[in-house]
């Protein structure tokens, strides 16, 4: 580009093409954009999950729907060959603990569920473990390196010993 077709406040004059300067704000528009997209994003993630928090945080009545919609899952699950099914995927604020007793494989993890994890372990005690199911958890996601959420497993298959 020739000095005669740049004004001196670093804009082009040609309408060809943008100023160095003009990409360069052009760039830093984009990236506020993109800043602020990531933002709102971000927050409602967070809204979903106080959400989902705030849902499961009291008890639910166990419908033969929920009943049905499990039972599908783990016949689904048999039908393919496995011989476990995560049944439900928590954030850790619903243990007493944040997830440290499930994290570190202590036998009394159960005592620091609440609210619907905690009903679905009452659950397994009363009417599936009797029927042979066996129930284990785990830490599932670990967003920047911590605790994030919790999976809890149902299994049948035999017990290997190796």
């Amino acid at each position: 580009m020739s000095a005669q077709n740049q004004q001196n406040d670093g804009k082009s004059n040609d309408g060809l093409f943008m100023s160095a300067d003009e990409l360069r704000d052009y760039a830093d528009k984009i990236d506020t954009a993109r800043a602020s997209q990531a933002f709102q994003g971000m927050k409602s993630a967070e809204d979903a999950r106080k959400e989902l928090l705030a849902r499961l945080s009291k008890p639910v009545e166990v419908t033969d729907e929920i009943r049905n919609r499990v039972l599908s899952r783990l016949k689904q699950a048999a039908k393919d060959g496995r011989t476990d099914l995560m049944v439900m995927q928590f954030p850790v604020e619903l243990c007493t603990d944040g997830g440290r007793a499930i994290n570190n494989s202590e036998a009394e993890w159960p005592e620091t569920l609440t609210g619907v994890p905690r009903q679905a372990y009452e659950i397994w005690r009363d009417k599936l473990k009797p029927a042979g199911y066996r129930l284990s958890a785990m830490i599932v996601e670990w967003p920047h390196g911590m605790p994030g959420d919790v999976g809890l497993f149902l299994a049948w298959g035999e017990v290997r010993k190796y």
